[in-house]
């Protein structure tokens, strides 16, 4: 069970809807390692914090996922969004991206 409390950010795009689902205490701060880069300084991640029961409703309807941070990307692999292998690591906060459907 995901513990941690989570900030959703919804995007409308022209391929459907993308949630942004970060790890509240990420907000705010910027991560760099070679030239890979994590800036949750940005609009982009700021939203609403969201228990874990509405994310799920949520991405029955979402197309895109942005994930960011151990909680979020643990409930990415929980809702079989997201594969480990696939998980980027910046300065060992985990993120991830993926893509549902059509």
């Amino acid at each position: 069970m995901v513990a941690g409390k989570l900030i959703v950010s919804e995007k409308e795009s022209q391929n459907g809807l993308i949630l942004v689902i970060t790890d509240i205490d990420l907000l705010g701060k910027k991560f760099e390692e070679g030239n890979r880069q994590l800036d949750l300084s940005k609009e982009f991640y700021k939203g609403t914090e969201r228990d874990k029961e509405w994310i799920k409703k949520m991405s029955e309807k979402a197309r895109h996922f942005h994930l960011t941070g151990k909680e979020a990307v643990a409930l990415g692999i929980e809702l079989e969004l997201v594969k480990v292998e696939n998980i980027l690591y910046v300065q060992k906060v985990p993120h991830a991206q993926a893509v549902v459907g059509e």
